[in-house]
């Protein structure tokens, strides 16, 4: 028995020598010859790209690459062709596209396997070369995929010559006048000096001073710093004409996040949104008693494939009713106050899907929550919290990029809720409430926007409710947002006794 066990662990070490991929001097000899024979003067046929197999063999040598007996160089010049690689890889699969910002999440979502660790492209570029060497340089060898980078090159990046590549490319990249336009007192600059300053010395002058040490012509030191907006136009060799074509430019649209999309296979998204919801009202024209709800809902979503994802949703709530004279926000303070209520209220399975292939930005979602406690919705001592009945909510997402800056973001839902706890055992409330969002991009990491609502409630009493509001979102990372937002909240019944409703929202997304 003890032999089989020994014969059992060397066969697992066999199979997985077998299945590592040493990195020797062949690998970056057979992605010279492919860079050779594909790319023509910075661009690439990848229509062609289809059907090569040569490209699929390298991709599976970088997937299951054995990284451990190589030097540092080695490493650095390994990663910088695997990231070109993967890249030029994503987008055949992807292919016709015309942009690689037309596959969603492709570089901070979209998972690729490199040296047998999964990581997105962002990943790649950051934690296992920028992050680790420091080194400018490595922006102007790095290619995505589009006309604003910087020219992918014909030939390998390989250890022995690395640093004359890394000098030889910035040079080239840095005294090009498509890429580091002067005129006079003003210099406009590509947006990777504005997306990664800290790699170029982080102030004005230092990026200055950067610049001016691989330029012929240095770049005045007072001079007037701008950034021209990225040009995402795929390097296909298809698009390439003799005139100059409308450039597709998606500025600082390029960055956001497309809260339409579905989560790519294989990563999470998290979000926890926080809404405090307040009304004041009373009688005779005096606003004399105030009702405030604070729910937290937690929705995750995980990737089963690139247009379908499932997850849960869940809802936690408090509720007080006080005086119109109290704060609103005394409703997170102590839960032992008289007329408050506090819990777990709903929790329920939640998909989300893609029906159209090509529309990646339109999406589906549906959750249907289980109502958790009891007497949610109030008796003799204890307020109305949440409905006793189960809720079904359906939600029709698209968006829709305006021109480089703008986006409107539209949302259909179909609500039912309390679903087999009224008077007759049907369904007791259904509403359709209708959203748009108009959003403006000042820079790539920040969002504000304006939004309006309406819903009617379809019942024999006829209602409704609408809000507009102002909300600001601001991207730490491609995978982390911070969103807050402010609402002014009206309906038939608030209308009709002169009260005012507000709603404060906070909101927090992580996608890994």
């Amino acid at each position: 028995m003890k032999h089989l066990f020994h014969l059992f662990l060397l066969s697992l070490l066999i199979v997985s020598t077998a299945s590592a991929q040493k990195i020797s001097s062949a690998f970056f000899d057979h992605v010279d010859q492919f860079m050779k024979s594909e790319v023509e003067n910075g661009l690439i046929d990848y229509g062609a790209l289809k059907s090569n197999t040569r490209l699929s063999a390298i991709i599976k040598k970088i997937n299951t690459a054995d990284l451990s007996l190589l030097d540092a160089q080695s490493v650095k010049a390994f990663y910088i062709n695997a990231y070109n690689l993967q890249v030029i890889n994503e987008i055949t699969k992807a292919y016709p596209i015309d942009s690689p910002q037309d596959v969603n999440g492709f570089f901070d979502r979209m998972k690729v396997v490199v040296a047998n660790e999964k990581m997105t492209l962002n990943s790649l570029e950051k934690k296992n070369l920028l992050n680790v060497y420091n080194d400018g340089r490595l922006h102007f060898v790095l290619v995505c995929g589009a006309h604003g980078c910087p020219p992918i090159t014909s030939f390998a990046y390989k250890p022995e010559v690395l640093e004359q590549q890394l000098e030889s490319q910035t040079i080239l990249a840095l005294n090009d006048p498509d890429f580091i336009k002067v005129d006079g007192n003003k210099t406009e600059l590509s947006e990777i000096f504005d997306w990664y300053p800290s790699d170029f010395g982080g102030s004005k002058s230092n990026i200055i001073y950067y610049i001016n040490t691989y330029r012929k012509n240095p770049i005045n030191k007072s001079t007037k710093i701008s950034y021209y907006t990225y040009d995402w136009t795929l390097n296909d060799v298809n698009n390439a004409t003799n005139e100059v074509d409308e450039v597709v430019t998606k500025g600082n649209n390029a960055t956001r996040y497309i809260v339409s999309s579905t989560v790519p296979k294989g990563t999470t998204e998290s979000k926890l949104f926080n809404n405090l919801y307040t009304q004041r009202t009373g009688s005779g024209g005096e606003l004399t008693d105030r009702s405030t709800f604070f729910t937290t809902t937690y929705s995750f979503l995980y990737g089963a494939t690139d247009r379908f994802n499932i997850g849960i949703n869940a809802r936690y709530r408090r509720v007080r009713n006080d005086l119109a004279s109290s704060s609103p926000f005394a409703v997170l303070g102590s839960s032992e106050a008289q007329s408050t209520r506090q819990g777990l209220t709903a929790i329920g399975p939640q998909i989300r899907f893609a029906p159209v292939k090509e529309w990646s930005n339109f999406s589906i979602q549906s959750s249907f929550v289980f109502a958790i406690g009891d007497d949610l919705k109030g008796n003799n001592t204890e307020p109305f919290i949440d409905w006793d009945g189960a809720t079904w909510w359906t939600q029709i997402f698209n968006d829709f990029p305006i021109g480089n800056n703008f986006s409107l973001f539209t949302e259909l839902d179909f609500l039912i809720e309390d679903i087999g706890r009224s008077s007759t055992g049907h369904i007791n409330r259904f509403s359709t409430p209708v959203t748009a969002i108009l959003s403006y991009n000042p820079t790539p990491k920040s969002t504000i926007y304006a939004l309006s609502g309406f819903s009617p409630f379809w019942q024999s009493d006829f209602d409704y409710f609408y809000q507009l509001g102002i909300g600001v979102k601001y991207q730490f990372t491609p995978n982390i947002e911070l969103e807050l937002l402010v609402t002014d909240f009206n309906n038939q019944f608030l209308s009709s006794i002169g009260g005012q409703a507000t709603t404060f929202n906070i909101g927090y997304r992580f996608n890994f």
